[in-house]
């Protein structure tokens, strides 16, 4: 493959309906928000690329207005004239011109992979290492509703046959009133299926030592990220104090945070996101030092479209110790996909893509109907 010089870089915001409103700790979304990147070349290829947060900046402090000023204003400068197939040295050069931005960054890297992909003829996992498997278990994100509402959403889904293992959204409610849900639900399909929490760092150390052991107690096989990110110390310690893994999510935005997590046994289990970390290379990274440490892995979600499902699938796929699933739902969430075809669910999970580059095509009438104010392209 010679080098495809970059040409241009346009961006869109889309705003898609969720089939139902998702409840977090600190809002309840009824759309998801997507920014677009499109990279091209002078080779004539195209590569798509997408950024999500869940719901809105309070997570990381992105939006997908930021990240397309970001990268209409800086970003897309920067690689222009630069060669597509260089992807790790041209993500360097964006650290360059702005720090952080992990989700824009991410964006960008995506793109970059899918016009290596499709100038190859071969699907992104090829440039990952090659898939270590083909099908990625999905585990169901419910959200922060109350008991009988989570256990009628869980109980269909079990009818389903898709999925066996769920995860509660938590920290929206007063902790009591919290666990007792939780511990509802557990009761009703614990026997039948794995139930996580998330809290998405809601609690303090004290609320987690009283109440942690508690959804234990009841049969919840894992929590994640009880107390805010910085706290590793707290995670440490509520670590070593439970029998179920801690699994860090917030705590865990970049390859230096994973080092820090294993050197102070503060996770049992790291939550990857393709976009909180940068991108698919970082990714792998993260996920290298967790091996190193015999940590396992679990592919976190933001509620993409097809179009970061499949990236973020690439990268699960062939990534050895992801073993515990993923939670790339997003396209069973929306009530309308950005994809001419979207990703395909089955009795075994998640089937990543094999067509080249991301192995999905973008529906422009879809983003024409949805865009934001028009798009940049």
């Amino acid at each position: 493959m010679s080098g495809l010089t970059i040409t241009g870089v346009d961006t869109a915001i889309v705003d898609l309906p969720l089939r139902r409103p998702h409840r977090f700790k600190s809002m309840t979304a009824t759309h998801q928000s997507y920014l677009l990147v499109w990279v091209r070349t002078g080779d004539g290829i195209t590569g798509i690329g997408e950024s999500v947060v869940p719901g809105g900046p309070w997570w990381g402090g992105e939006s997908v207005e930021t990240m397309r000023a970001v990268i209409d204003e800086y970003f897309g400068a920067e690689l222009i004239g630069g060669d597509a197939t260089r992807i790790e040295r041209l993500m360097h050069r964006l650290d360059r011109v702005a720090a952080g931005n992990s989700f824009a960054k991410a964006a960008m890297e995506i793109a970059l992979y899918d016009v290596c992909g499709r100038a190859l003829g071969v699907p992104v996992y090829r440039l990952l290492g090659g898939l270590y498997r083909e099908r990625i278990p999905v585990t169901w994100a419910l959200g922060a509703e109350d008991a009988d509402i989570v256990i009628a959403e869980a109980e269909e889904k079990l009818a389903s046959g898709l999925h066996t293992s769920f995860k509660l959204k938590m920290g929206a409610s007063e902790p009591r009133a919290d666990a007792e849900r939780v511990v509802a639900v557990a009761k009703a399909i614990g026997d039948r299926a794995s139930v996580r929490v998330d809290l998405n760092a809601a609690w303090d150390e004290h609320t987690s030592t009283r109440w942690l052991p508690v959804l234990a107690e009841a049969g919840v096989d894992l929590i994640e990220q009880p107390v805010p990110g910085w706290n590793v110390e707290a995670m440490r310690r509520l670590a070593a104090r439970l029998d179920i893994p801690i699994m860090a999510d917030e705590s865990l935005l970049s390859v230096q945070d994973a080092l820090t997590l294993c050197r102070t046994e503060a996770a049992d289990i790291f939550s990857l996101k393709v976009h909180k970390l940068g991108g698919l290379a970082a990714t792998k990274k993260t996920a290298a030092v967790a091996e190193a440490a015999g940590l396992p892995c679990h592919g976190g979600s933001s509620i993409e479209s097809s179009i970061g499902t499949a990236a973020a699938a690439h990268a699960y796929a062939a990534i050895s110790n992801v073993t515990f699933g993923c939670e790339l739902f997003g396209p069973m969430l929306l009530a309308q996909d950005l994809a001419t075809e979207p990703v395909r669910y089955g009795l075994g999970g998640l089937r990543v893509p094999d067509g080249p580059g991301l192995g999905v095509e973008l529906d422009l009438d879809q983003v024409g109907r949805y865009a934001r104010g028009g798009s940049r392209r």
